[in-house]
């Protein structure tokens, strides 16, 4: 934690070092070297971006909003694995299929707000 922490000030740095020899480099560079060099810039730009962003979020696709359907309507294998909620007299299924793939669902079930997780 605490590097996770340094991080930003650490990528800060070395994104300024990077620019700083790229500078001091160029007067010195001939044409294919500059153009290397601009490669190896592009390089270091987007691997100091990729390390601010938190790529598992890409990874997970809420359901924006949950669309329900009867027993006897669902096109579900008989023998397909769900989750399934039941507050008062509202019930709720929710395939692992699905689930899987998107991770998480806001709900309401009887008037209780509920996150599903899987």
């Amino acid at each position: 934690m605490a590097l996770r922490q340094r991080a930003p000030l650490g990528t800060a740095v070395a994104g300024a070092g990077c620019l700083l020899c790229a500078f001091l480099l160029w007067r010195a560079a001939g044409r294919w070297r500059k153009v290397l060099l601009l490669f190896m810039l592009c390089i270091v730009t987007f691997s100091a971006v990729m390390a601010r962003l938190n790529h598992f979020e890409w990874m997970f696709h809420p359901i924006p909003a949950a669309q329900f359907v009867t027993q006897s309507q669902s096109k579900l294998d008989p023998k397909e694995m769900i989750m399934a909620v039941r507050f008062g007299g509202d019930a709720r299924a929710y395939p692992i299929s699905q689930m899987a793939y998107h991770h998480i669902l806001n709900d309401l079930v009887d008037g209780v707000p509920i996150a599903v997780t899987y």
